[in-house]
């Protein structure tokens, strides 16, 4: 049996918010040997949404150490050493297969024993598979998923394999439009296939959507919409040949990359801790309903102050800022402090291509579109605003500067009301930044 180690803080999980946690307890005066981050990957915590943009980008790929945490934020690389100069221990490669929290110890694959006085659980998500609807030959090789280093080492060696090859995006959402946009900067034949009436329907309204499609059409990627892939058929090798959709047709594939959501990993977890909309749920300092366990990122469903509802959110910026909050309200307890709760504005963005939106708040209510949302032209600008109550909600931005982002930002924060939908389809960017 391996010897128990023993910490005073133990994060389990070692992603964005992991590495987040890490520097705020560094900064909160953290000493050596109290701090441990537990992960199943085998280097420090990154920069995960690095993956799906840069780092697959083969003319001129970002690598590591360059998008370590925190430099998505413009704070320090943490490179290995920075975690070793303070003291703080980096377990990795060792996946936890077992909480018992009354007895506050983790046990890992290998039977390595870790005993905590303080968890926070920053364990993430993991990709939704097609394996996991038995949908045939979906264990095939050449058939990526993006979550993690490794995935997306494997999929740039086969980019390069298969250079000028077919390429099959299966989902809509996020992943699909980022890595549809990397592949064909990577000169590959993109067919991307979804079976919603647009792409990122979560977010996107239809007038948004038919922008962004449009624009992928134009690039030369091919969309199919309303089917899903319902089989897989394979060379002698094993290799992915074609993608069978449940239409009927048939695509020619060389590399298949599925992007079909993700699921929180929270089984660790079950039966000890009170759950809500598929997570762990905590208050506004990410405290759980058991003593001395936080949750963070992904798995946390907290209160949103803003909207007086629980909400769990899946965002790298939520990662960062639900991981400082805990660690500042754990070191706040314990001085007999006590700190603001607190309160998120929902943010999303992505960047493919030349291109870049923005959107704040909520996306809930009527919308009004804005600007020029011409696929064609050279420089289209464009956006939408959500009004519920006759206030303005949410806000989504194409080709925003800076400045217009932080205009929009604000709106969401103070959703101001407005007296009639004319006045912001007639004013459209300008009511933001004038507010």
């Amino acid at each position: 049996m391996a010897e128990e180690k023993s910490f005073k803080y133990v994060i389990v999980g070692g992603g964005v918010a992991a590495g987040y946690a890490a520097r705020e307890f560094f900064k909160q005066g953290v000493k050596p040997g109290e701090l441990a981050i537990i992960s199943k990957e085998q280097v420090p915590p990154y920069e995960r949404p690095a993956l799906s943009k840069g780092y697959i980008h083969l003319d001129n790929k970002a690598t590591l150490p360059g998008f370590y945490v925190c430099a998505g934020s413009g704070g320090e690389r943490q490179f290995p050493m920075w975690y070793k100069e303070k003291g703080i221990e980096l377990i990795l490669g060792t996946e936890i297969v077992k909480a018992d929290l009354a007895a506050k110890t983790l046990v890992s694959g290998t039977g390595q024993v870790f005993k905590y006085q303080t968890l926070l659980a920053a364990t993430g998500s993991s990709v939704i598979r097609l394996s996991d609807f038995g949908v045939p030959g979906a264990d095939a090789k050449n058939i990526f998923y993006l979550r993690e280093l490794e995935d997306a080492d494997h999929l740039a060696y086969a980019m390069e394999v298969k250079a000028k090859g077919k390429a099959v995006v299966v989902g809509g959402g996020y992943i699909g439009l980022e890595l549809s946009a990397a592949l064909k900067a990577n000169n590959l034949d993109v067919t991307m296939v979804y079976p919603e009436p647009w792409c990122m329907p979560r977010l996107f309204t239809a007038g948004i959507a038919s922008f962004y499609e449009g624009y992928y059409a134009n690039k030369g990627i091919n969309i199919v919409k309303g089917t899903v892939a319902s089989g897989f058929s394979t060379n002698s090798d094993g290799e992915v040949t074609e993608v069978k959709l449940k239409d009927g047709r048939t695509l020619e594939a060389d590399i298949v990359i599925v992007g079909v959501g993700g699921r929180p990993i929270i089984s660790l977890f079950k039966g000890q801790v009170e759950e809500e909309k598929g997570g762990l749920k905590t208050d506004a300092f990410f405290k759980t309903s058991v003593p001395d366990v936080y949750a963070i990122g992904d798995v946390a469903t907290f209160p949103m102050k803003l909207y007086n509802d629980m909400r769990r959110v899946e965002h790298v910026d939520h990662a960062r800022k639900s991981a400082e909050q805990a660690v500042k309200a754990i070191k706040a307890a314990e001085e007999g402090n006590s700190i603001p709760e607190y309160d998120y504005l929902p943010y999303f963005y992505s960047r493919a291509f030349d291109l870049s939106w923005q959107f704040y708040g909520d996306n809930v209510g009527e919308t009004v579109m804005f600007g020029d949302n011409d696929p064609k032209s050279p420089k289209p600008k464009f956006g939408s605003y959500w009004i519920k109550e006759g206030k303005v909600v949410g806000v989504f931005v194409e080709g925003g500067t800076p400045e217009e982002n932080q205009a929009i930002a604000k709106v969401a924060r103070t959703q101001p009301s407005v007296e009639s939908l004319d006045v912001l389809a007639k004013e459209g960017l300008s009511f933001a930044t004038k507010i």
